[in-house]
């Protein structure tokens, strides 16, 4: 186990500081520039489309599912322990300053996930029996024909499968057990026996069980989180500001000091970005595909839903955590701020760090128990989002005869999770995660053409109810041929 740990750390090291953090950056700033700020110009109407379509039973879908839903199950994926622990993580290695790269890394990202989604839904294919199938591996054929394109998909896919499917969700099971055993003494083991249970009664259901769970879950542990979050800065008032100050402080002073402890520009940018992209996804290639199954009238309508998904992500929840951690902790008489070193030797990390935050308002118990449920909310859904799109990707390789094999794999691995180290799971989970991103981005800037085009043909405004009704009659139109050309394939015997 040291020797893996110590190989992966290497090998991390050399993609986030040399690779990931350039690749990143730079592709938001492509996107942005050459779709003239989609993510700003159009985020009233993202926000428009979000809440227009918002709902907590939207049935299933013909032909794919709803665009709230889509939403759900990506805001799923994004908002898990990178949120929470992640953050957290983030602030001790890079400091307060690491929360500002990581809201610069989404904002270009907004950019990144418009045309992630975009894409996906311009190249996705419908099978025989009416399912919808998209994602990376669709655009990335696109985007390169002939061996090299399917050396591409073929590489994502084993990426995704690996990233997602198993290491990912070890990261989650990791992290629930953990917080769970320090709230209520419940052995990680068993824990581990419950979350496996209860996924395998989530995977089983497919694509309409997964979105009909998300779109249930994802609203209501946003709106507790928020709340809980917004509480304890009520109740530290008076640390908000210097919290607030330390973060840009931090941000661009090569020599912030913070309890005895110096937290340089590079380590909060490389941080904030290695953290930014496993908290928000963007770019890395996993939600759109749930974009890609989305019923919508053309591509740049969930491409405008998915850029609000990075900023509930990021902006929003990643910001609450930061917020209550360092006006506890970093501020004032916070225990970071009376010594890094000593806090640091007395048991704080990033696993218990929003469980003490939150546990300054609410008692140690009642700290420990908010921040476990919330995160038991957070990853488990991660989890049952993660599963779908690599499954998806192993519909891909293997066909559906891959799937049940996949299924039992990606159970052993969350049992796994739940009572391995934490150290070698999160390293594990960020490699294989900036593995993915090389060939997602790749096909991104290859298409970038197809992405300007179609953000350029949109303003943002809002549209005329005579334009929304045009709308919703394309997107029946497109769910009726879709179940229609299903049934036609089977009385015809075509697969």
């Amino acid at each position: 186990m040291d020797a893996l740990y110590d190989v992966v750390v290497t090998i991390n090291s050399y993609l986030s500081n040399y690779v990931l953090l350039f690749l990143l950056v730079g592709t938001g700033l492509f996107f942005t520039i050459r779709t003239r700020g989609v993510q700003f110009r159009c985020f009233a109407e993202g926000f428009r489309r979000m809440f227009g379509g918002f709902s907590l039973k939207g049935g299933k879908q013909a032909g794919g599912i709803s665009s709230f839903q889509a939403l759900a199950t990506a805001v799923a994926a994004q908002v898990g322990t990178g949120n929470i622990v992640g953050a957290c993580g983030a602030i001790l290695l890079g400091g307060p300053g690491a929360i500002f790269w990581m809201w610069i890394i989404a904002l270009l990202g907004m950019a990144t996930n418009y045309a992630e989604a975009v894409l996906a839904q311009e190249t996705r294919e419908v099978d025989g029996e009416g399912n919808v199938h998209g994602g990376p591996v669709y655009y990335i054929r696109r985007a390169f024909t002939g061996t090299g394109g399917k050396f591409l998909a073929g590489f994502f896919a084993v990426a995704i499968i690996l990233a997602l499917g198993f290491m990912g969700c070890m990261v989650q099971s990791n992290s629930i057990a953990s917080t769970m055993n320090t709230a209520f003494g419940i052995p990680t083991w068993i824990m581990g026996v419950i979350i496996v249970a209860l996924g395998g009664f989530v995977f089983i259901g497919g694509v309409s069980r997964i979105a009909s769970v998300t779109e249930k879950v994802v609203p209501i542990m946003a709106i507790i989180y928020i709340l809980g979050g917004i509480a304890v800065l009520i109740a530290n008032w008076q640390n908000v500001g210097p919290a607030i100050a330390l973060i840009f402080q931090c941000a661009f002073n090569p020599a912030a000091e913070v309890g005895g402890m110096t937290f340089g520009i590079i380590a909060a940018i490389t941080q904030g970005a290695k953290r930014g992209l496993f908290s928000n996804e963007a770019g890395m290639g996993s939600t759109p595909h749930a974009h890609a199954l989305a019923n919508v009238a053309e591509p740049h309508d969930q491409g405008v839903v998915a850029m609000i998904g990075v900023f509930i992500d990021t902006i929003v929840v990643v910001t609450v955590t930061a917020l209550v951690v360092i006006s506890v902790l970093f501020v004032g008489d916070g225990a970071i701020a009376q010594g890094y070193a000593a806090a640091v030797d007395g048991g704080i990390d990033k696993t218990n760090m929003a469980q003490i935050a939150f546990g300054s308002l609410l008692g140690e118990f009642g700290g420990n128990a908010f921040v476990a449920i919330c995160l038991l909310m957070f990853a488990f859904s991660t989890i049952i989002s993660w599963n779908l799109f690599a499954r998806l990707n192993v519909e891909y390789l293997f066909g559906k005869k891959g799937v049940l094999g996949f299924t039992i794999i990606a159970l052993v691995f969350i049992f796994l999770g739940s009572i391995l180290s934490n150290d070698l799971v999160w390293e594990l989970a960020d490699m294989f995660n900036q593995l993915m991103v090389l060939p997602n981005a790749i096909a991104l800037i290859a298409l970038s053409g197809f992405v300007a085009k179609t953000a350029k043909a949109h303003n943002g405004k809002r549209k005329s109810p005579e334009e929304l009704e045009i709308e919703a009659n394309i997107i029946a139109a497109k769910s009726a041929a879709a179940v229609q050309e299903a049934e036609v394939r089977e009385v015809s015997g075509i697969k």
